[in-house]
């Protein structure tokens, strides 16, 4: 069995949306709704997610809804969560969700359970000193070499959670660029440093040349022997691990159902165990596990992730709006934004939906944004006065970490603020009132008013967590992961496969011997000349 290949432009909720000629006013419809806010918001567990503030009505939320019926959503749901293979173009279930699962029941329960057991033990060793380096010192940073999603996860929640680290320091290493792991290098102890590779293939371009690097590195400083202690390995290929001289007892299993994007609940988030110690990392995949059972279970109408892949499909297909800001009030979550770029644009950024042919509809949404109030600062002004709409998720937690009430409000109060100012804006009357006040003149004030003016009625989601710990983290990854899955089905696409990332890679592949051998063979005139003007010169 496969997922339904349903176009939603052929169903009828799709049409009677696209009937649907104005935009609501968010002031009226507040005004005309005393329990707006009760209706078009939801709480489960310690996050509350208040949506009231979209540009969406009763009818427009009913149609939507009928929608992701329509296009039989309950049941890509039901298959994802069974182990269907749903990613049909690579024949693979995508199991991503059963990586944090608990559930005994569950066919899969026992092989991630003697995962989790061996990042454990692994974790607690490099942690208490029990897995030594090989000069008999206790490990004091953690260096995790890898790309895409065997990086940006465990970089994002590392940072997130910074806060409950251990004592060990993480450093990442991930673009081939020769500066990059140079940086981190120079200002380490080769004697108590450890190396993770991760890499499905263990052939992974950036990935490799930066373990060999590496690897030279640390065998000069200390001597080959000193591979055995110093690195572990998370990937598939047994051969090139060996090869490597990776010690066996540090190599972790991957699976061809866990995307690269998806994968930071299982052996790729080994970095984000050690960082903040094991239970911390069971509690960050509890909290995810909790907001699967949330989307598998709940009814549409009180299904978060499924009301925010609505609302986002309204904007991107009926009012065209092709981007959406993510907006954290808290630095700690600065590097989200970067980790929802690729889960949600390398997922849904498809022109061929499930039948083969080429979409005629807008699929994939452009995510940006930054931390606030650092954003405010930076890119407010266009989503505030620009002419696009851009739709902004805006993030907070109640209490901060470290109990400093007087910055903590002061946050709070712009992140309540701002989205109170895109929903209500301000018009030229109350303009020039307020500069009268200020004792303006008049011919100043005429020159000026039209400027200050804002027109409201930009649409903002408002999720709110208590605080900041592993356990809300993990439920804000996983309910943003099933808004790309349910986006997905009701766009007619496969979300878990990514061919789009592999033409440039095939290209680089045979570019690489042209630069390194300066033999260019015929390219267009533009790349032509740039591998005349960058080819390696011998002295």
């Amino acid at each position: 069995m496969t997922l339904d290949k349903i176009n939603p432009t052929k169903t009828k909720s799709w049409k009677k949306l696209k009937s649907l000629k104005s935009t609501v006013d968010l002031k009226t419809l507040f005004k005309n709704d005393n329990d707006r806010l009760k209706k078009y918001s939801i709480s489960i567990d310690e996050l509350y997610v208040d949506y009231s503030k979209n540009l969406i009505d009763d009818e427009i939320l009913n149609l939507l809804i009928n929608l992701s019926k329509e296009c039989k959503l309950r049941d890509a749901i039901d298959k994802q969560f069974t182990g269907e293979k749903i990613n049909k173009t690579e024949d693979r279930a995508v199991l991503h969700t059963a990586l944090r699962s608990f559930d005994k029941k569950s066919p899969f329960f026992e092989v991630f359970q003697k995962d989790r057991k061996k990042i454990k033990d692994f974790s607690d060793g490099i942690i208490d000193g029990t897995f030594s380096s090989s000069t008999g010192k206790k490990f004091t940073d953690i260096v995790n070499i890898g790309i895409g999603g065997s990086d940006l996860g465990p970089v994002m929640v590392v940072e997130a959670l910074k806060y409950y680290k251990t004592d060990l320091n993480i450093h990442f290493v991930s673009n081939i660029d020769g500066d990059h792991v140079n940086e981190i290098l120079k200002n380490l102890n080769p004697e108590t440093t450890f190396f993770i590779i991760v890499s499905k293939t263990f052939t992974t371009q950036e990935t490799i040349t930066n373990a060999l690097t590496i690897k030279e590195w640390l065998c000069e400083k200390l001597n080959e022997k000193a591979i055995k202690s110093h690195f572990a390995a998370v990937s598939t290929n047994l051969n090139a691990i060996k090869d490597f001289g990776i010690n066996p007892k540090f190599v972790f299993p991957m699976y061809d159902f866990i995307g690269g994007r998806f994968s930071l609940w299982g052996t790729v988030g080994l970095s984000i165990s050690l960082a903040i110690g094991y239970q911390n990392f069971e509690k960050l995949l509890k909290g995810a596990n909790s907001m699967d059972l949330h989307f598998k279970n709940e009814p549409f109408e009180k299904n978060i992730p499924v009301i925010l892949a609505l609302i986002s499909i309204w904007y991107n297909n009926f009012l065209d709006a092709e981007s959406e800001a993510i907006i954290p009030y808290s630095e700690y979550l600065k590097y989200l934004p970067s980790y929802l770029q690729q889960a949600v644009m390398e997922s849904n950024g498809k022109s061929v939906d499930r039948n083969g042919n080429f979409i005629k509809y807008q699929t994939g949404n452009i995510i940006w944004g930054g931390s606030g109030t650092n954003a405010q600062h930076a890119f407010f002004q266009l989503i505030h006065q620009g002419t696009k709409l851009i739709p902004c998720d805006f993030i907070g937690f109640k209490k901060s970490l470290y109990g400093n009430d007087d910055h903590h409000n002061k946050l709070l109060s712009n992140f309540i603020g701002q989205t109170e100012a895109l929903l209500n804006g301000i018009g030229l009357d109350d303009v020039k009132t307020e500069m009268l006040k200020s004792q303006v003149s008049h011919e100043k004030m005429d020159m000026i008013a039209p400027f200050k003016v804002f027109d409201g009625n930009k649409p903002t989601t408002t999720i709110l967590f208590n605080n900041l710990t592993p356990k809300s983290l993990g439920m804000l990854i996983s309910m943003y992961e099933h808004k790309i899955y349910t986006q997905g089905i009701i766009w007619n696409i496969f979300s878990y496969d990514q061919w789009g990332v592999e033409l440039g890679k095939k290209l680089a592949a045979k570019l690489l011997t042209e630069i390194q051998t300066g033999k260019i063979k015929k390219h267009d005139d533009s790349s032509t000349f740039l591998l005349k003007k960058t080819k390696i010169t011998k002295n």
